[in-house]
């Protein structure tokens, strides 16, 4: 009896897996824009965050604060809807690593786990793509009829 209620579980989450890569979508690509939209909407914040990596010997800390900033700002909502998701992750992979380089290096586990969750959810989407709940779906079934 115990297996036959784990093996229905077991379809029933698999046929819905696809909710999973939507709601982890949801709450990266939230946290993505809920960290950045600070800096999008106000200058003196883009340029605190640009003071922040010159503590860090970053190279033109301006252009790398805009270009990590916008990146992550719109890759979240690309995250969001579901679009061009494995282009987005490889950006934030890219992006989430020199984080973890330059910011993070020799910082505890716990002070660099948001990073790193970010950097293995980008990977997690680079990997399974967006899924059925997403406007790359939408897209691709409007293209095969």
């Amino acid at each position: 009896m115990a297996n036959s209620i784990y093996q229905r579980l077991n379809k029933y989450f698999d046929d819905r897996g696809d909710w999973g890569a939507f709601v982890l979508r949801l709450l990266i690509g939230w946290r993505l824009i809920d960290g950045t939209q600070d800096n999008v909407f106000s200058w003196s914040r883009m340029l605190e965050f640009r003071d922040f990596l010159e503590q860090y010997h970053v190279a033109y800390p301006l252009i790398a604060a805009s270009v990590s900033v916008y990146a992550q700002f719109i890759c979240g909502v690309l995250y969001m809807i579901g679009l061009w998701i494995r282009p987005a992750a490889l950006v934030m992979i890219i992006n989430f690593i020199v984080a973890l380089v330059v910011v993070h290096f020799g910082t505890t586990f716990q002070q660099s786990f948001e990073a790193l969750t970010l950097l293995f959810g980008s990977l997690f989407f680079l990997f399974y793509g967006a899924g059925k709940i997403s406007v790359e779906e939408l897209i691709n079934s409007k293209n095969v009829k």
